[in-house]
């Protein structure tokens, strides 16, 4: 007999993953911490403080003085959803992003990343590219089904980013909100647990010091080595 499936496919053996925890991911160039408002948030203001635009695309933000970002910080560092982490790059020991998990559902196996944040001196580096690494390595090793990234339509560099990190384009929801009293449209982005050991396979081929030359140039990008295994590429970007 023809097996049933129209209303999708078994899950089997798979059970619901535990929520993130207080414990630090660390790799060779960057660890995530829990955000520790007194520990982080003087050093997350200085290296943000830059550069405003990298405000835009945020719900909050430009914090005018150190204080203003640290009531911020308190105000999320306990947070179950979003859950905040501070990015540190381990060759010079500054912390100089955040990121967090997000829209977390461990009954259905979902789990986004958001609320990222990186300093100029973080981003496109190898421990830029680690840090989003050593997230999308957690969620899916713990034992998420589905790690998402959603992001404003017009925020390019962010569109780039996801499907250079291998995540499929999955649609755009029109007017799905309003920040800082602008239309946002929402483009969705995914990977699912049955692409993770490809991607992972990918991540660790670009990271590895033999795909870099002695000026620090790349030998193969990370797009190319994620592209055979993203299911629907961005249109915009194409």
């Amino acid at each position: 007999m023809t097996e049933n499936k129209r209303f999708g496919d078994d899950v089997g053996g798979w059970t619901v993953p535990p929520r993130p925890e207080a414990f630090e991911m660390k790799g060779d160039f960057v660890a995530l911490e829990r955000l520790d408002a007194d520990l982080h948030a003087a050093d997350l203001h200085g290296a943000n403080s830059v550069d405003d635009a990298l405000w835009d695309y945020l719900p909050y933000g430009p914090f005018p003085s150190a204080a203003d970002y640290l009531r911020w910080a308190r105000s999320v560092e306990e947070k179950d959803d979003p859950y905040f982490y501070a990015v540190r790059d381990l060759k010079n020991g500054h912390v100089c992003g955040v990121l967090s998990f997000l829209r977390i559902s461990p009954e259905a196996g979902g789990i986004e990343i958001g609320h990222i944040n990186f300093a100029p001196e973080l981003q496109k580096t190898r421990a830029a590219t680690e840090a989003f690494y050593l997230a999308m390595e957690w969620a899916f090793e713990a034992g998420y089904r589905r790690f998402e990234w959603k992001c404003d339509a017009n925020n390019i560099p962010s569109r780039r980013a996801a499907q250079r990190l291998g995540l499929s384009y999955e649609g755009v929801f029109r007017q799905a909100a309003i920040v800082k009293g602008k239309n946002r449209d929402t483009v969705w982005f995914a990977a699912i647990d049955k692409e993770w050991p490809a991607l992972k396979e990918a991540y660790k081929t670009w990271l590895a010091p033999q795909n870099f030359s002695e000026s620090g140039a790349q030998i193969i990008s990370l797009k190319d080595l994620t592209g055979i295994v993203r299911a629907s590429s961005d249109p915009v970007l194409k």
